[in-house]
């Protein structure tokens, strides 16, 4: 499966002008990236589970599918699937983990991960470890789906989802233990704001140990880090039917 992995380049946090535009990035250990079949468009041809592996870009084992048409692709290994397990996807399959189907004809219930929001377009909802979607209604071409956050959103009937929840989710446990190790994974030492001079932070400068000296705390830039800084999107939140809050 050396053809689903290509060389993931190195920006350290930089722009192509080699100015930083993220902080604390930078290094790492070198990695491939692997393709993943978030679509799962191969309707109707049965596929077999291969390979159990470790993928160093996302936080959940991945695997390895062979198709019956002798193509292989990467896949979000769901929790308690096992090497030699058949998955399909199609109209009408067997509601069993792995599958993926339409919301339409998935029974209300069933907990669900690589969720669409758009159809066609690619499991975009419960992609990282130990997450799961539960599909709690069906009504007026829309499904109704509670999150991991416990918000409940309408999606599309017609969107594609996987059966089953995504495993590994002791990760959340998981102790670094060494500052070494975060730097393998491209994590640099975040400064804080006073402790730098007030130059490189608003929060910086004055005599020995000193507060923010501000009305409210501020980001490296001079823009406020507390309070609602964000514009609502009007347009997606007629589909939230219950927020998380």
């Amino acid at each position: 499966m050396k053809n689903l992995k290509t060389l993931l380049k190195k920006h350290s946090g930089r722009s192509s002008g080699g100015m930083v535009t993220v902080r604390s990035q930078g290094g790492r250990h070198k990695r491939y990236y692997r393709e993943i079949d978030f679509k799962r468009n191969k309707f109707g041809i049965m596929g077999e589970i291969v390979s159990l592996e470790y993928d160093p870009n996302r936080n959940v084992e991945i695997a390895g599918v062979k198709y019956a048409d002798g193509e292989y692709r990467y896949i979000l290994a769901p929790k308690g699937i096992k090497l030699g397990e058949k998955i399909i996807s199609g109209d009408k399959v067997e509601a069993k983990v792995g599958n993926a189907m339409k919301l339409k004809n998935i029974t209300v219930g069933a907990l669900l991960h690589n969720v669409e929001l758009t159809p066609g377009k690619g499991g975009q909802l419960g992609r990282s470890a130990g997450t799961a979607l539960q599909l709690l209604a069906k009504e007026g071409g829309f499904a109704h789906l509670k999150m991991p956050s416990g918000e409940i959103r309408m999606i599309l009937l017609e969107s594609l989802a996987t059966i089953g929840s995504l495993g590994n989710e002791e990760i959340r446990q998981r102790v670094l233990g060494k500052a070494g190790r975060s730097r393998h994974m491209g994590i640099k030492p975040n400064v804080r704001g006073v402790a730098q001079d007030p130059d490189s932070h608003p929060h910086g400068g004055g005599e020995g140990r000193s507060g923010i000296g501000r009305k409210s705390p501020m980001t490296k830039y001079g823009k406020k880090a507390v309070g609602k800084t964000r514009n609502k999107k009007k347009w997606t939140s007629k589909y939230i039917i219950k927020r998380r809050k």
